[in-house]
């Protein structure tokens, strides 16, 4: 549980910072030329999907993720109750933080924050401090009264922000359908909550046969023989 805390402070305090000193597209470098704070929203799933345009489709994504929410939270403490692996604990925990960061967003974003405008301030900077110095602060979205922000319960938009375009480049014409298009890799805008959520599904994937077994059976691997010994003695 303390993961899954962790994760959300980091996630939502992150976010609150960029919804409310950023204006969207703004633009920042991090850790050199790695990676970038590029804040956007988005009304979808992880990494900006979405499963339906209209506000219905906003909703129903919104209370299956509740609805998912609370049901992981009852099977990792069933987990935890009957004592399996502390990896698998860790990557259920990172999941489970990370669809609570965005539902959080999904949930009450809309009913506290004002709108984030497209605003003609916004754009790319050399630095964070300089764009803080530059920024008018009147195009960037406020803490509201509680209701009387953008959104209704479960229409807030999740906020993004890390990016990190490694590598940018023309595809050769011979490649089949994207040949002379631009390609960037990795090109989604996610935030700590998608990392997260990624994190303990590529470690589940990549190492299931060691983290996912049934308690005790390693022990129980260990103190059984694979086979019986034959006995060819005659009794004298």
């Amino acid at each position: 549980m303390l993961i899954v805390l962790l994760v959300i402070v980091a996630d939502q305090a992150l976010k609150i910072y960029i919804k409310t000193h950023f204006a969207i597209g703004d633009d920042v470098p991090m850790l050199g030329s790695w990676g970038r704070l590029h804040f956007i929203e988005n009304e979808g799933m992880a990494y900006g999907m979405k499963l339906s345009e209209s506000p219905i489709g906003k909703i129903l994504l919104s209370s299956f993720r509740l609805v998912a929410v609370v049901f992981g939270f009852y099977l990792l403490k069933r987990l935890i109750n009957k004592g399996y692996s502390k990896g698998l604990l860790i990557c259920g925990s990172l999941i489970l933080a990370g669809a609570l960061g965005n539902l959080l967003d999904s949930m009450f974003y809309g009913l506290i924050f004002s709108d984030s405008p497209y605003s003609c301030f916004s754009g790319n900077y050399d630095n964070l401090q300089n764009m803080l110095q530059n920024h008018n602060k009147e195009a960037v979205a406020h803490f509201t009264s509680f209701g009387h922000g953008y959104g209704k319960f479960l229409q807030g938009k999740v906020v993004d922000m890390l990016y990190f375009p490694l590598l940018e480049t023309t595809l050769p014409s011979w490649v089949p359908v994207w040949g002379g298009r631009n390609f960037i890799f990795f090109e989604p805008v996610f935030n700590i909550a998608d990392a997260a959520i990624s994190v303990g599904i590529i470690t589940l994937l990549l190492f299931q046969k060691r983290l996912v077994h049934l308690p005790g059976s390693e022990q129980q691997a260990a103190t059984t023989p694979d086979a019986l010994p034959e006995t060819n003695e005659i009794n004298g």
